[in-house]
């Protein structure tokens, strides 16, 4: 599903990617910026994973970009499920195999004493 960034409204565009210019009905925001792109990486070189873009200075600000793909997000129960498994994983790898959510005040004690 295509959403803008700004304000996570769909976006409805035909099967196409968005013009250049064109912009969000809901807020405004630049549909066709680097941080609506498959490829954008900040921790990649020009923050992009394709490593023959030229610098945008703006990440969310129109660009003239050739690459860009409309990134595909999920909805919102997918994201914070994907999420919330990232975080049990990451517990579960420093030790504390108990979900996060019948972990409490006691295991914060436990940690850093009385």
């Amino acid at each position: 599903m295509n959403r803008c960034h700004a304000c996570k409204k769909e976006w409805i565009g035909e099967k196409r990617q968005p013009a250049f210019k064109e912009i969000c009905e809901g807020c405004g925001a630049y549909l066709h910026c680097c941080i609506n792109c498959t490829f954008h990486d900040p921790s990649a070189h020009n923050q992009c994973r394709i490593p023959t873009t030229d610098w945008v200075g703006d990440r969310i600000k129109c660009n003239f970009c050739e690459e860009f793909t409309f990134v595909e997000f999920g909805n919102d129960s997918d994201e914070a499920r994907r999420k919330a498994k990232g975080r049990d994983a990451v517990d579960r790898l420093f030790g504390d195999a108990a979900p996060r959510e019948e972990r409490g005040k006691d295991a914060f004690d436990k940690l850093f004493g009385d």
